[in-house]
Protein backbone atom coordinates (compact mmCIF):
# COMPACT_ATOMS: atom_id res chain seq x y z
CA UNK A 1 0.00 0.00 0.00
CA UNK A 2 2.73 2.54 0.87
CA UNK A 3 4.81 1.64 -1.85
CA UNK A 4 1.69 2.29 -4.08
CA UNK A 5 1.17 5.86 -2.66
CA UNK A 6 5.17 6.58 -3.41
CA UNK A 7 4.55 5.63 -7.22
CA UNK A 8 1.58 7.81 -7.17
CA UNK A 9 2.75 10.36 -5.77
CA UNK A 10 6.24 10.13 -8.51
CA UNK A 11 3.51 9.76 -11.22
CA UNK A 12 1.85 13.44 -9.60
CA UNK A 13 5.50 14.93 -9.32
CA UNK A 14 6.06 13.93 -13.18
CA UNK A 15 2.58 15.99 -13.77
CA UNK A 16 3.28 19.02 -11.78
CA UNK A 17 6.65 19.23 -13.48
CA UNK A 18 5.52 19.08 -16.59
CA UNK A 19 2.95 21.80 -15.99
CA UNK A 20 5.63 24.20 -14.26
CA UNK A 21 7.99 23.57 -17.20
CA UNK A 22 5.17 24.34 -20.04
CA UNK A 23 4.87 27.61 -17.92
CA UNK A 24 8.21 28.41 -17.80
CA UNK A 25 8.66 27.85 -21.66
CA UNK A 26 5.96 29.96 -22.42
CA UNK A 27 7.11 32.81 -20.18
CA UNK A 28 10.57 32.52 -21.90
CA UNK A 29 9.30 32.92 -25.69
CA UNK A 30 7.02 35.69 -24.27
CA UNK A 31 9.57 37.48 -22.62
CA UNK A 32 12.10 37.35 -25.17
CA UNK A 33 10.34 37.60 -28.38
CA UNK A 34 6.52 37.80 -28.80
CA UNK A 35 5.73 40.76 -26.09
CA UNK A 36 7.89 43.14 -26.36
CA UNK A 37 6.96 45.07 -23.20
CA UNK A 38 8.09 42.52 -21.38
CA UNK A 39 11.19 42.29 -23.15
CA UNK A 40 12.14 45.76 -22.15
CA UNK A 41 11.40 45.92 -18.81
CA UNK A 42 14.65 45.27 -17.35
CA UNK A 43 15.25 47.91 -13.93
CA UNK A 44 18.75 48.88 -13.46
CA UNK A 45 20.00 47.90 -10.47
CA UNK A 46 22.00 50.33 -8.73
CA UNK A 47 24.79 50.29 -5.64
CA UNK A 48 24.09 52.86 -2.77
CA UNK A 49 27.36 54.79 -0.77
CA UNK A 50 28.76 57.30 0.80
CA UNK A 51 31.25 59.61 -1.23
CA UNK A 52 33.52 62.88 0.59
CA UNK A 53 32.26 65.95 -1.47
CA UNK A 54 35.42 67.91 -1.60
CA UNK A 55 33.96 70.94 -2.73
CA UNK A 56 31.52 71.01 0.65
CA UNK A 57 33.78 68.77 2.69
CA UNK A 58 31.55 66.23 3.76
CA UNK A 59 30.28 62.84 3.22
CA UNK A 60 27.34 62.57 0.53
CA UNK A 61 25.07 59.92 -0.35
CA UNK A 62 25.78 58.35 -3.80
CA UNK A 63 24.75 55.82 -6.11
CA UNK A 64 26.22 53.89 -9.66
CA UNK A 65 24.43 51.55 -11.87
CA UNK A 66 25.40 48.20 -12.04
CA UNK A 67 23.31 46.45 -14.39
CA UNK A 68 19.98 45.36 -16.09
CA UNK A 69 18.24 42.71 -13.88
CA UNK A 70 16.55 40.15 -17.09
CA UNK A 71 13.00 40.87 -15.49
CA UNK A 72 11.02 38.30 -18.27
CA UNK A 73 13.75 35.80 -17.98
CA UNK A 74 13.94 35.78 -14.39
CA UNK A 75 10.03 34.95 -14.16
CA UNK A 76 10.44 32.54 -16.12
CA UNK A 77 13.53 30.93 -13.90
CA UNK A 78 11.32 30.89 -10.88
CA UNK A 79 8.83 28.39 -12.70
CA UNK A 80 11.80 26.74 -14.22
CA UNK A 81 13.37 26.14 -10.62
CA UNK A 82 10.54 24.56 -9.73
CA UNK A 83 10.48 21.89 -12.66
CA UNK A 84 13.66 21.14 -12.36
CA UNK A 85 13.53 20.30 -8.70
CA UNK A 86 10.42 18.11 -9.65
CA UNK A 87 12.04 16.04 -12.23
CA UNK A 88 15.27 15.78 -9.50
CA UNK A 89 12.98 13.56 -7.08
CA UNK A 90 10.85 11.98 -9.76
CA UNK A 91 13.23 10.84 -12.65
CA UNK A 92 16.18 9.59 -11.17
CA UNK A 93 15.74 5.98 -9.68
CA UNK A 94 18.14 7.01 -6.83
CA UNK A 95 16.90 10.78 -5.93
CA UNK A 96 13.58 9.07 -5.93
CA UNK A 97 14.74 6.62 -3.60
CA UNK A 98 16.18 9.31 -1.35
CA UNK A 99 13.12 11.15 -1.50
CA UNK A 100 10.64 8.14 -0.31
CA UNK A 101 13.00 6.84 2.09
CA UNK A 102 13.24 10.97 3.56
CA UNK A 103 9.10 10.79 3.00
CA UNK A 104 8.60 7.77 5.52
CA UNK A 105 10.44 10.14 7.97
CA UNK A 106 8.23 12.65 7.46
CA UNK A 107 10.78 14.96 5.87
CA UNK A 108 11.71 16.60 2.51
CA UNK A 109 15.15 18.08 1.94
CA UNK A 110 13.93 18.65 -1.82
CA UNK A 111 11.33 20.77 -1.20
CA UNK A 112 12.95 23.34 0.99
CA UNK A 113 16.22 23.88 -0.69
CA UNK A 114 13.68 24.16 -3.71
CA UNK A 115 11.89 27.15 -2.13
CA UNK A 116 14.70 28.77 -0.90
CA UNK A 117 15.67 29.33 -4.74
CA UNK A 118 12.84 29.67 -6.37
CA UNK A 119 10.46 31.97 -3.91
CA UNK A 120 13.35 34.51 -2.96
CA UNK A 121 13.80 35.01 -7.23
CA UNK A 122 9.89 35.69 -6.91
CA UNK A 123 10.19 37.99 -3.93
CA UNK A 124 13.17 39.60 -5.66
CA UNK A 125 11.38 40.48 -8.41
CA UNK A 126 8.37 41.74 -6.37
CA UNK A 127 10.83 43.89 -4.68
CA UNK A 128 11.88 45.46 -8.04
CA UNK A 129 8.35 46.43 -8.58
CA UNK A 130 7.91 48.40 -5.93
CA UNK A 131 11.13 50.07 -6.50
CA UNK A 132 13.50 48.30 -4.31
CA UNK A 133 16.80 48.31 -6.66
CA UNK A 134 19.56 48.89 -4.49
CA UNK A 135 21.30 45.27 -4.82
CA UNK A 136 22.54 45.41 -1.04
CA UNK A 137 18.93 45.43 -0.12
CA UNK A 138 18.11 43.02 -2.74
CA UNK A 139 20.66 40.36 -1.37
CA UNK A 140 18.98 40.24 1.89
CA UNK A 141 15.75 40.15 1.27
CA UNK A 142 16.78 36.87 -1.48
CA UNK A 143 18.80 35.50 1.96
CA UNK A 144 16.40 36.18 4.31
CA UNK A 145 13.74 34.62 2.78
CA UNK A 146 15.66 31.91 1.79
CA UNK A 147 16.70 31.50 5.40
CA UNK A 148 12.83 31.67 6.16
CA UNK A 149 12.27 28.17 4.27
CA UNK A 150 15.72 26.50 5.68
CA UNK A 151 13.93 26.90 8.74
CA UNK A 152 11.17 24.96 7.43
CA UNK A 153 14.16 22.50 6.78
CA UNK A 154 15.50 22.86 10.40
CA UNK A 155 11.78 22.21 12.12
CA UNK A 156 11.27 18.96 9.83
CA UNK A 157 14.95 17.94 11.40
CA UNK A 158 14.42 18.44 14.99
CA UNK A 159 10.76 16.99 14.87
CA UNK A 160 11.51 13.41 13.19
CA UNK A 161 9.40 10.63 14.76
CA UNK A 162 8.11 13.32 17.59
CA UNK A 163 4.51 13.32 18.51
CA UNK A 164 2.55 16.42 18.48
CA UNK A 165 2.91 16.69 22.32
CA UNK A 166 6.69 16.97 21.86
CA UNK A 167 7.14 19.08 19.15
CA UNK A 168 9.75 22.10 18.93
CA UNK A 169 8.15 24.79 17.39
CA UNK A 170 10.68 27.33 17.49
CA UNK A 171 12.13 26.94 13.94
CA UNK A 172 8.97 27.60 12.73
CA UNK A 173 8.25 30.89 14.81
CA UNK A 174 12.36 32.05 13.22
CA UNK A 175 11.39 31.24 9.90
CA UNK A 176 7.86 32.83 10.18
CA UNK A 177 8.99 35.97 11.75
CA UNK A 178 12.22 35.82 8.76
CA UNK A 179 9.28 35.44 6.22
CA UNK A 180 8.39 38.81 7.13
CA UNK A 181 11.20 40.98 6.72
CA UNK A 182 11.43 41.45 3.05
CA UNK A 183 7.06 42.48 3.21
CA UNK A 184 8.16 45.06 5.94
CA UNK A 185 10.74 46.61 2.89
CA UNK A 186 7.53 46.39 0.39
CA UNK A 187 5.26 48.00 2.35
CA UNK A 188 8.33 50.65 3.57
CA UNK A 189 8.94 51.38 -0.11
CA UNK A 190 5.20 51.22 -1.18
CA UNK A 191 3.28 53.89 1.59
CA UNK A 192 6.23 56.08 0.44
CA UNK A 193 4.14 56.45 -2.48
CA UNK A 194 1.50 59.50 -1.18
CA UNK A 195 -1.16 58.62 -3.92
CA UNK A 196 -1.57 54.64 -2.89
CA UNK A 197 -5.36 55.26 -5.34
CA UNK A 198 -2.88 55.10 -8.04
CA UNK A 199 -1.23 52.03 -7.26
CA UNK A 200 -1.80 49.49 -10.50
CA UNK A 201 -4.80 47.14 -9.33
CA UNK A 202 -1.89 43.94 -10.10
CA UNK A 203 0.40 45.55 -7.75
CA UNK A 204 -2.76 44.35 -4.80
CA UNK A 205 -3.24 41.44 -6.22
CA UNK A 206 0.57 40.33 -5.97
CA UNK A 207 0.35 41.36 -2.42
CA UNK A 208 -3.20 39.69 -1.99
CA UNK A 209 -1.66 36.45 -3.56
CA UNK A 210 1.56 36.50 -1.91
CA UNK A 211 0.23 37.13 1.42
CA UNK A 212 -2.62 34.24 0.83
CA UNK A 213 0.12 31.72 -0.40
CA UNK A 214 2.35 32.83 3.06
CA UNK A 215 -0.72 31.87 5.05
CA UNK A 216 -1.21 28.41 3.54
CA UNK A 217 2.08 26.71 3.30
CA UNK A 218 2.13 27.44 7.10
CA UNK A 219 -1.17 26.17 7.49
CA UNK A 220 0.05 22.73 5.80
CA UNK A 221 2.79 22.81 7.67
CA UNK A 222 0.80 23.34 11.37
CA UNK A 223 -2.04 20.59 10.06
CA UNK A 224 0.78 18.02 8.98
CA UNK A 225 2.55 18.13 12.32
CA UNK A 226 -0.41 18.18 14.35
CA UNK A 227 -1.60 15.06 12.27
CA UNK A 228 -5.17 16.98 11.67
CA UNK A 229 -7.71 14.57 9.52
CA UNK A 230 -5.79 13.68 6.15
CA UNK A 231 -2.88 15.89 7.25
CA UNK A 232 -2.39 12.24 9.71
CA UNK A 233 -0.57 11.02 7.02
CA UNK A 234 2.74 12.50 5.81
CA UNK A 235 2.14 12.14 2.15
CA UNK A 236 -1.28 14.00 2.03
CA UNK A 237 0.75 17.18 2.88
CA UNK A 238 3.42 16.18 0.69
CA UNK A 239 0.88 16.17 -1.90
CA UNK A 240 -0.96 19.97 -0.85
CA UNK A 241 2.54 21.04 -0.58
CA UNK A 242 3.00 20.38 -4.70
CA UNK A 243 -0.79 21.95 -5.26
CA UNK A 244 0.10 24.55 -3.33
CA UNK A 245 3.23 25.16 -5.04
CA UNK A 246 1.73 24.91 -8.29
CA UNK A 247 -1.15 27.04 -7.65
CA UNK A 248 0.52 29.61 -6.25
CA UNK A 249 3.61 29.95 -7.95
CA UNK A 250 1.37 29.91 -11.57
CA UNK A 251 -1.12 32.69 -10.25
CA UNK A 252 2.18 34.82 -8.84
CA UNK A 253 4.34 34.20 -11.76
CA UNK A 254 1.78 35.37 -14.75
CA UNK A 255 0.83 38.15 -12.47
CA UNK A 256 4.16 39.32 -12.42
CA UNK A 257 4.86 38.60 -15.54
CA UNK A 258 2.41 40.85 -16.81
CA UNK A 259 2.65 43.71 -14.38
CA UNK A 260 6.03 44.18 -15.83
CA UNK A 261 3.65 45.04 -19.18
CA UNK A 262 2.11 48.22 -17.26
CA UNK A 263 3.49 51.58 -18.06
Amino acid sequence: MENEKLLKLRRFNMIMGGLHLIQGIMMLILATTVIQNIAEFKPMITQLFIEFNVVTQSLEPASKNLFELPFGILVALFLLLSAAAHALISLPKKLNDVYNTDLQKGINKFRWFEYALSSSVMIVLISTLFGVYDIATLLLIFVVNASMNLFGLVMEQLNVGKDKKNLNWGPFIWGSIAGLAPWVVIIIYMTGNSNLDMVPWFVWAIVGTYFVAFNTFPINMILQYLKVGKWKDYLYGERTYIVLSLVAKSILAWLVLFGAMQP
